[in-house]
């Protein structure tokens, strides 16, 4: 019969003197994820759907985006603008009715001048009517897997269907860094001009030299003032979203510390390399007694700092395993829990092939099974 194994690995080598403090923000909702690893650093609010503002433009860019890699459109398609793409109000982009302006126009006119006209031109020439536009981003929202988010428009512009969480927008932040990277260095662009008028891109990281890079500013009276970010310093990027800030200088000082914070109060650390041996599992009815278990990738984590003398590594698997075993097959897990952090787990695989053993092995083995029955133990204990 088998059961699980399991096992605690001791790491040694590496230790931080100071400790990383809880970010106590201001913002009413927020949320940090470090992208590397996937890392959740902090959690407030995260699962209310909160009116998002502008920041839900970035589904509207995400469907634009989708739209040129399936062809249905290129940079340099003219759309046509409505009147009503012009009467809304709001942020601007400064169309004019009946001009006819590039996706490559548009996309800056929506990133850089956060315009509610621009939007609206890309909605309606994409999918006929801005309301049908809405309706198909909260249903490829929902496809996705933001099953928090509903649109009642392409704009933010308050509305009851208007909805995104916190834990959306870092994820949608995300899929638009990691599925539309030729596309992503609009975000950090700091200014646009169209028709003579220059706006400055309204992120207020993006000079500050903390490796910020993108994403969305949004204001309403409603959702208050709110940001979602990202920021790449060495190997390691966060991805964060704060809303309901009281002012733009809110805004601005708490993305600025909090951004600080995930990137001092956090290290980065390579526990095991890709092929590294962790441990050897027990082998039943097999040519060897044993096999190694090996990393199927290379392992990391992110540890507050001072941690890591706390953090507990175990290896499970339901054993002994059955031979034949294949090299490469996924037969163990490695766990990595820190406190106050998430637990994350990794695949280990066979080293080794591992052949069925001759019929004198096996009977060894069904009598060495059988006299340790007997003699009131078993060589395995269930979890």
């Amino acid at each position: 019969m088998a059961f699980i194994r399991y096992f605690t690995l001791l790491i040694f080598g590496f230790c931080l003197s100071s400790q990383a403090m809880a970010f106590d923000t201001l913002a009413r909702s927020a949320m940090i994820v470090d992208q590397t690893t996937g890392t959740v650093l902090l959690a407030k609010d995260a699962d209310r759907p909160v009116p998002p503002a502008s920041m839900s433009k970035l589904m509207t860019v995400y469907m634009l985006f989708e739209a040129l890699r399936d062809g249905r459109v290129t940079m340099d398609t003219k759309f046509l603008v409505s009147e009503r793409a012009t009467s809304l109000g709001g942020s601007t982009m400064f169309l004019r009715t009946g001009e006819r302006a590039t996706v490559r126009d548009l996309i800056q006119g929506i990133i850089v001048q956060s315009g509610n006209d621009a939007c609206i031109t890309v909605a309606e020439n994409i999918a006929g009517t801005e309301n049908a536009f809405a309706q198909q981003m909260t249903t490829r929202a929902a496809e996705m897997g933001m099953t928090s988010s509903t649109f009642g428009n392409s704009t933010g512009w308050p509305h009851p269907k208007q909805r995104m969480s916190v834990r959306d927008l870092v994820f949608l932040a995300n899929k638009l860094i990691t599925d539309y990277p030729e596309y992503y260095g609009f975000f950090s662009q700091r200014a646009f001009t169209w028709d003579g008028v220059n706006q400055s891109n309204r992120n207020p990281l993006l000079s500050l030299g903390i490796g910020a890079d993108g994403l969305k500013t949004g204001h309403t009276e409603e959702a208050g003032y709110g940001l979602v970010g990202s920021a790449k310093q060495g190997n390691r990027r966060i991805i964060f979203m704060i809303t309901g800030l009281d002012s733009k200088i809110a805004r601005a000082n708490e993305a600025e510390k909090l951004t600080n914070w995930a990137f001092r109060q956090f290290v980065s650390k390579e526990l095991f390399k890709q092929g590294t041996q962790i441990a050897d599992a027990q082998v039943w009815l097999g040519s060897e007694k044993t096999v190694g278990l090996v990393a199927e990738k290379d392992i990391s984590g992110l540890f507050p700092l001072g941690s890591l003398n706390d953090v507990d590594i175990k290896v499970t698997y339901t054993g002994p395993l059955e031979a034949p075993i294949k090299a490469g097959t996924r037969v163990a897990t490695l766990t990595v829990t820190t406190p106050n952090m998430q637990t994350t787990k990794h695949n280990l695989v066979a080293q080794n092939d591992v052949a069925k053993g001759s019929i004198v092995n096996r009977v060894l083995a069904s009598a060495e099974l059988l006299s340790t029955d007997l003699l009131g133990g078993r060589l395995w204990s269930k979890n």
